[in-house]
């Protein structure tokens, strides 16, 4: 998928159409997020603004990009990436930080639809791969990612330093 085309396909007897976002999609990003994290029982962590994902998703240097799903013209769906790149394998890739699906667009098949989406993206860039990570205790979303080919690493483990604790590693 590039920024100048879109895909439709026909998915449950529904026609979905998937594009990627443009900076007037800000707020439906923040919005989907928003659901994803309710959803995760996270809502609280969620402190990210729409002028954030104005900026750093169609500001100067875009730091992410997004693909929307829509039904009949109704966002139903999103998944947001970023470029990264395999040092081991010298091949750049996306990583997958969120992907949401409306509870109404459930049975659409739309999350498997979406990582399609994301690989043709990345495939069509000419990287190599898609990675991502789940909470450990989303037993339902680690069963759909494996079912659609992802394998789970068990030789790595993701640290995170955030908040004061960046603070301290930046020598704040």
């Amino acid at each position: 998928m590039t920024s100048s085309s879109d895909t439709t396909c026909d998915t449950n007897g529904a026609s979905v159409s998937f594009r990627l976002a443009k900076r007037e999609d800000a707020a439906l990003i923040h919005q989907m997020v928003a659901k994803l994290a309710n959803y995760l029982d996270e809502a609280g962590k969620h402190t990210a603004s729409v002028a954030d994902y104005e900026i750093h998703g169609f500001g100067d240097r875009p730091r992410f990009e997004a693909i929307i799903a829509e039904v009949a013209g109704d966002a139903v769906g999103m998944c947001l990436f970023f470029d990264s790149f395999s040092t081991w394998a010298g091949k750049p890739g996306l990583y997958v930080q969120d992907l949401y699906v409306s509870p109404k667009a459930r049975g659409l098949k739309l999350g498997r639809l979406l990582l399609e989406q994301v690989a043709q993206h990345g495939l069509a860039k000419g990287y190599a791969y898609v990675r991502l990570s789940v909470d450990a205790n989303n037993v339902n979303a680690q069963g759909f990612y494996e079912a659609c080919g992802l394998e789970w690493s068990d030789t790595e483990r993701l640290y995170v330093a955030r908040g004061d604790a960046f603070a301290v590693l930046a020598g704040n």
